[in-house]
């Protein structure tokens, strides 16, 4: 096999691991490395209208990703709806990804996520649902503690969580002042810092109102 041969090979085996992709961006960004290398690889070889499709893919990832991106903290693309713990849409999608959640936050019950929380936040971009926020009364009143802050896995290259934690969020009807982030949280220091939450008195919290 000589060097043309496997660098074709090479772009055919990362556009077939960029299809098995669940999360969108890594998907985006594996399938235009592909493309790239198979335009370099047909252009040798000839074969021009393969050369076309793989420039027009290129062309088409680049936009998604960059909207995608332009789009990651806009909330006119994204929103936190309220929805009661005892909602049957809530519990349905918790149950579907059980095993998943239970990967990353091993300190929930098992059998009932939302057992100990009294309030969920479903983010939605469109008709999408993107993820799930669950909180509790803190020490305060005017704290909440969080249950659950589960992504699904397309959208975790992203942080949905912000239009939760957002001080013109849904805990300002609550009257909500601070939101303390839940022990399987504090693993994810990245996008708590991006969120917004601070380390005080050993707890990673997050300040809503001055």
């Amino acid at each position: 096999m000589d060097v043309v041969d496997a660098v074709g090979w090479l772009g055919s085996a990362v556009l077939v691991i960029s299809l098995l992709q669940t999360r969108v961006m890594r998907f985006r960004v594996l399938n235009t490395i592909s493309c790239a290398v198979l335009i370099g690889y047909n252009a040798v070889v000839g074969v021009w209208p393969m050369v076309a499709m793989n420039v027009v893919l290129v062309g088409i990832n680049l936009w998604v990703m960059a909207r995608l991106l332009r789009e990651r903290h806009d909330a006119r693309a994204y929103e936190a709806v309220v929805m009661g713990v005892a909602e049957p849409f809530l519990r349905r999608l918790l149950d579907r990804h059980r095993r998943d959640i239970a990967t990353f936050n091993p300190e929930l019950p098992a059998d009932d996520p939302v057992r100990d929380a009294e309030h969920a936040f479903v983010v939605t971009t469109g008709d999408q649902v993107v993820g799930v926020v669950l909180t509790r009364t803190g020490d305060r009143p005017d704290e909440q503690q969080v249950v659950l802050d589960y992504v699904l896995p397309p959208y975790r290259d992203f942080t949905p969580g912000e239009f939760v934690f957002r001080p013109d969020g849904p805990f300002a009807d609550l009257g909500t002042r601070t939101v303390v982030a839940s022990p399987g949280m504090t693993s994810s220091e990245r996008y708590l810092e991006t969120v917004g939450f601070v380390r005080e008195d050993g707890r990673r919290v997050l300040h809503l109102a001055a």
